[in-house]
């Protein structure tokens, strides 16, 4: 079963690494030119090709939410360029507002900073120090999720002397160094002490770079015009917290600098992710609901209902290394688990210990088999590889070349698709229009069959419309693949063993 999220590989040989590009930070533009009379700067950055920041009003020092996604090249020089401006309308062209100063680097630079965050000064306006910007970067996970969650809090402390509050709330992820990156800014509640945010969707690698276990800040603010907003407090959490969706323990003590007179909470009102692997307490997510109805149509084929369930693509505990082949039910000696319901119940409890993390590896769980099938040729055994993924694959060509090998062997591969990805690369691994080749080596027989989950689900995603067509093309091929084998080796059916009478014969006496 893919447990992972892999991100996909492209068309360059060469090494490349999604970064994100973070820019702000304390400090950041601290002492530039006062250029507006009655309030502070509203800065905007801009990185060259790439684009603009959003706009923060009133400060000398913005910390800007939004990143740039870049690919990074270990050996080409990538120079970037970043100028800074005072917004003074609502006109895209910079050459209207007041430039702040600019700065030139390259993303190798910043990745080799220490800690990968590069501290440098403003120029571009002579004879001015304009202050200081500060970049960072981090290597993101392949985790392609999103979350949708909205907040609400009650009995805010009141900083506003002639009304209320404005209260807003200000996310941070945490990073590998101890620090924290700002993530995500809600809007502002005017005038109340029991805001009710609006639901809002973030990537979850923006939140925690797919980490479920990395701490998540959350910082309250009463929204001021001028920028200096105040300070109400702050809770922390983590997205694994979060998946528990609406209940006691997603209610927070949001706790303060000075110790305030009376409590205030932030409660989580409703939480919905993407993933397909989201446990909602009230139906099966996409993997299980493929597992249970597929699974149960293959089971009948199998005389001791013992099935070895295999897991690829996530961290384990303790040292939380990557691992494309490991056993649900966390046994390495003995991974077998009892039914369907077994390895359901095996997939659940997996999901509360690995971390799901990429690239996600087909070959090891096909090599995996068809090390158990090398072992019996004899024809007593056949064995089905059951795959169920997202269509995300990031070892096309080793699991080519793995099908090729196991096209030889006693066994089939079934693969499931779910979700609503291209699935391209699986109709590829399929081979029903080409059969498959690796190394220049054609397959010696077609031996995987994909089949998509969705095309047998209704609009909502929640119910099989037809069991009977999805075990129909689930099992087409199983049959001509097993016969194929059996043939290219010459091996025979058993004898038909003599029809089963529940009467004795007839007792006789001899003469």
């Amino acid at each position: 079963m893919d447990t992972g999220g892999g991100g996909g590989g492209g068309t360059k040989s060469r090494k490349t690494a999604k970064c994100a590009l973070k820019s702000g930070g304390p400090g950041f533009c601290e002492g530039t030119i006062e250029r507006d009379i009655l309030y502070r700067h509203s800065c905007i950055m801009c990185l060259l090709k790439f684009g603009r920041t959003e706009v923060i009003d009133n400060t000398l020092n913005p910390d800007f939410v939004r990143k740039y996604i870049l690919d990074y090249f270990f050996e080409e020089k990538q120079n970037l360029r970043f100028d800074v401006y005072d917004i003074d309308s609502k006109s895209p062209d910079l050459a209207k507002h007041d430039f702040l100063g600019q700065v030139f680097c390259t993303l190798g630079e910043i990745v080799g900073s220490p800690a990968s965050r590069l501290e440098k000064p403003l120029v571009g306006i002579p004879g001015k120090t304009c202050g200081t910007i500060i970049l960072s970067v981090e290597e993101l996970g392949n985790c392609r999720d999103y979350a949708t969650m909205q907040f609400c809090a009650n009995k805010l402390d009141k900083k506003d002397f002639f009304g209320k509050s404005d209260p807003f709330m200000v996310f941070y992820r945490s990073n590998e160094n101890g620090t924290f990156t700002i993530c995500h800014k809600t809007e502002v509640v005017k005038n109340t002490l029991n805001p009710v945010w609006e639901p809002f969707s973030i990537p979850v690698r923006a939140l925690c770079n797919g980490d479920y276990e990395r701490t998540i800040k959350v910082e309250v603010y009463d929204w001021d015009r001028d920028g200096s907003h105040d300070f109400i407090g702050e809770f922390t959490t983590t997205y694994k917290e979060l998946c528990r969706g609406q209940n006691q323990l997603n209610v927070y003590e949001v706790s303060a600098v000075v110790p305030q007179q009376r409590t205030f909470y932030v409660s989580l009102l409703s939480f919905i992710s993407t993933s397909l692997h989201y446990m909602n307490p009230y139906q099966m997510n996409a993997y299980a609901m493929a597992l249970k109805a597929v699974g149960e149509i293959i089971q009948d084929y199998d005389s001791d209902k013992m099935f070895p369930a295999l897991g690829f693509g996530a961290k384990l505990p303790p040292d939380w290394r990557v691992s494309h082949e490991f056993p649900l039910n966390g046994n390495v000696e003995n991974p077998y688990c009892n039914g369907i319901e077994g390895i359901l119940e095996a997939y659940h409890q997996s999901l509360k210990t690995v971390q799901l993390y990429g690239p996600t590896n087909f070959a090891p769980v096909v090599n995996h088999v068809a090390r158990y099938a090398e072992a019996v040729q004899d024809g007593s055994q056949y064995f089905v590889l059951l795959i169920i993924t997202d269509g995300v694959i990031s070892d096309m060509a080793q699991t080519k070349e793995a099908i090729v090998n196991a096209a030889k062997l006693p066994m089939s591969i079934i693969i499931v698709g779910v979700g609503q990805a291209e699935f391209d690369a699986m109709v590829e691994l399929d081979g029903d229009d080409v059969r498959i080749s690796s190394r220049g080596k054609l397959a010696e027989r077609d031996i995987v069959q994909f089949v998509p989950f969705r095309d047998y689900m209704d609009r909502t995603g929640n119910h099989i419309l037809s069991m009977a067509r999805l075990a129909k093309d689930v099992l087409a091929e199983i049959p001509e693949q097993l016969i194929s084998y059996m043939k290219s080796r010459a091996i025979k059916p058993n004898p038909v063993p003599p029809a089963y009478s529940t009467c004795a014969p007839p007792e006789t006496e001899s003469v």
